[in-house]
């Protein structure tokens, strides 16, 4: 189950790298090229990238803040809000965030 942590942090690490390199065109893909969203799954990150950092909680981090987007972006994409990508955006976090609480179950009952 740990490669499910290691796909998060190479997806959300990759995505994080292009969103550098062409913002504007990931912008663009994803979420219709909206500034206000892009903050906010900004902060989204950076919250769950602190308790990610906290001893022992990387995958209750990555639990928060996938299950978070997943909600957030479908959100915005209901609220007419949305790139070709987003859809298969919250799709895949969907997926991600149910992997993920299986693994942090399974973390929980070892305690």
């Amino acid at each position: 189950m740990m490669n499910v942590l290691i796909f998060a942090a190479v997806g959300e690490a990759s995505t994080g790298l292009v969103l550098l390199i062409v913002p504007s065109f990931v912008g663009r893909l994803l979420l219709g090229g909206i500034a206000i969203p892009v903050a906010r799954l900004t902060g989204i990150a950076l919250i769950a990238l602190g308790i990610a950092c906290w001893p022992g909680r990387s995958v209750l981090g990555m639990l928060i803040y996938s299950s978070v987007v997943t909600l957030y972006l479908a959100y915005i994409g209901l609220d007419g809000f949305a790139g070709v990508l987003l859809w298969p955006a919250v799709v895949l976090h969907g997926i991600l965030t149910v992997l993920l609480i299986w693994k942090f179950r399974e973390m929980r009952s070892s305690w």
